[in-house]
């Protein structure tokens, strides 16, 4: 057979997605559609930058092989990002009794008088993919520019903190509103029921006094406890 013809080989470029202190690794894909057993050992020129699994083997009639080749953790970057690295398969038919052990250096030697099959290979270096651009903030849709004139919750409710109206004053959320209004009623009727009780209490407080003046001629001692008890319900009329 002549040469190419033994192994089929993909692909006949290793590319190699470049970055820096980082492993990298491609893969050569073996086809052998003959019918007879093809040993194969795969060169570099440069074997202390590359690691080959496995380097040597045995591909059986109509079947396939895959190689793994490692590019060792690189500390610079090349120039222009070429590389002139090569690689060699080599391929040779084999005998069917021939197992991974038997395979020597001399069966790929033309020096010997063996038919050897040679394919290079080149090596490049391509840029890594590169992640996805983030969305600018603003682009979704449904968003809008306009400024919210409302403080709103993470719900969307309006926040319970004062709201500035045009002119800058406070404007207090309905809520609170109410509450207050309700809070000023129930004060308000508080103070009207004190009152009321204020105004029977001199009423009583007047008929005592008649009734000590003809009697006694001068204040009693009860007198002086209701007048004591008015002070204190005046006090707490007017604090509230």
């Amino acid at each position: 057979m002549s040469a190419g013809e033994l192994l089929g080989i993909e692909p006949l470029e290793l590319k190699f997605p470049f970055e820096l202190k980082k492993q990298i690794s491609c893969s050569l894909h073996l086809t052998n559609k003959t019918d007879e057993h093809i040993a194969f050992k795969v060169k570099t020129t440069s074997p202390k930058k590359y690691c080959v699994r496995p380097n040597t083997g045995i591909v059986l009639p109509q079947s396939s092989c895959d190689v793994v080749v490692t590019m060792q953790a690189q500390r610079e970057v090349p120039s222009d990002m070429q590389c002139k690295d090569k690689f060699l398969v080599q391929s040779v038919i084999a005998n069917q009794d021939t197992a991974l052990k038997d395979i020597t250096a001399e069966m790929f030697s033309k020096e010997l008088g063996n038919t050897v099959d040679e394919v290079k290979l080149r090596v490049l270096y391509v840029s890594p993919p590169q992640p996805p651009s983030p969305v600018p903030e603003g682009s979704e849709e449904g968003s809008s520019s306009r400024p919210s004139s409302v403080s709103e919750s993470q719900n969307g409710a309006p926040s319970k903190f004062s709201i500035l109206t045009k002119g800058g004053s406070e404007v207090e959320p309905k809520e609170n509103s109410l509450e207050v209004a309700v809070l000023v009623s129930k004060l308000t009727e508080e103070k009207n029921s004190a009152i009321q009780q204020n105004n029977k209490l001199r009423q009583e407080l007047e008929l005592l006094k008649s009734d000590v003046s003809k009697q006694k001629g001068g204040f009693s001692f009860i007198f002086l406890a209701i007048i004591a008890l008015s002070g204190i319900i005046l006090g707490y009329i007017f604090k509230s």
